[in-house]
């Protein structure tokens, strides 16, 4: 069976292309553009990890990382956080927050093996 990753980010273009760099690896990917549907497609697609951009249009990806967090049907569901604009190494140790981050521009390699480290965790 695939493992399952949901991906966030407002822009389709990245979106677009961390999705096709997933699928080609195997992985069976649901993308969406914002997170005001996100608990609701975790429920349905059961994703065994969450990409996610911190800048999604009007919404904050660490927000939304921290109530996956407090959440008891999600809170150990990996969430890898991705951005262009906010050192995030610092936070990894805080409460709520992810299990890993992604700073843009990212190389391929280094999103797979981010991936692949979280999944085999």
């Amino acid at each position: 069976m695939k493992q399952k990753i949901l991906v966030l980010d407002d822009d389709a273009d990245i979106l677009d292309v961390i999705s096709y760099i997933l699928e080609d690896k195997g992985y069976e990917v649901v993308s969406l553009s914002g997170g005001e549907e996100i608990f609701q497609t975790i429920r349905q697609f059961h994703p065994d990890l969450v990409l996610m951009d911190v800048m999604l249009g009007n919404m904050d990806g660490r927000m939304i990382c921290r109530e996956l967090k407090d959440h008891s049907d999600t809170h150990a569901l990996p969430v890898i956080l991705i951005s262009a604009s906010h050192d995030l190494a610092r936070s990894l140790s805080q409460e709520g927050a992810p299990n890993d981050f992604i700073a843009k521009a990212f190389d391929v390699d280094h999103l797979i093996t981010k991936v692949e480290q979280q999944l085999a965790a």
